[in-house]
C-alpha cells in the first residue's frame, strides 16, 4: 500500500517557487538595500554587541547567593 501514488498532482505555483527558492543565487543581484542589511547583520550588530561587552566586562557579578553568603554585596 505504501509508495507512490498515481492520483498525487503538485501544486505548480509551489514547484516553481522550490525552484526558484534552489537556484536563488542565479537571480540575486546587489542594491543599495542588499548593501545595508549585510553591512547592518555582518558589521554593525557584531560590532555594537563586542563593544558592549567590552565596556561591561566584569561590572556585573551574575552568580547567585549561596548559603553563607552575606547579604550585602559591599
Amino acid at each position: 500500500m505504501a509508495g507512490p501514488s498515481k492520483s498525487l498532482v503538485l501544486d505548480p505555483a509551489l514547484q516553481k517557487y522550490y525552484e526558484l527558492n534552489a537556484n536563488r543565487y542565479k537571480y540575486f543581484r546587489w542594491s543599495p538595500r542588499h548593501a545595508w542589511l549585510s553591512f547592518v547583520y555582518m558589521a554593525l550588530i557584531p560590532g555594537t554587541l563586542g563593544y558592549l561587552a567590552y565596556k561591561t566586562e566584569g561590572k556585573f557579578e551574575l552568580r547567585g547567593k549561596r548559603k553563607g553568603d552575606p547579604v550585602s554585596e559591599w
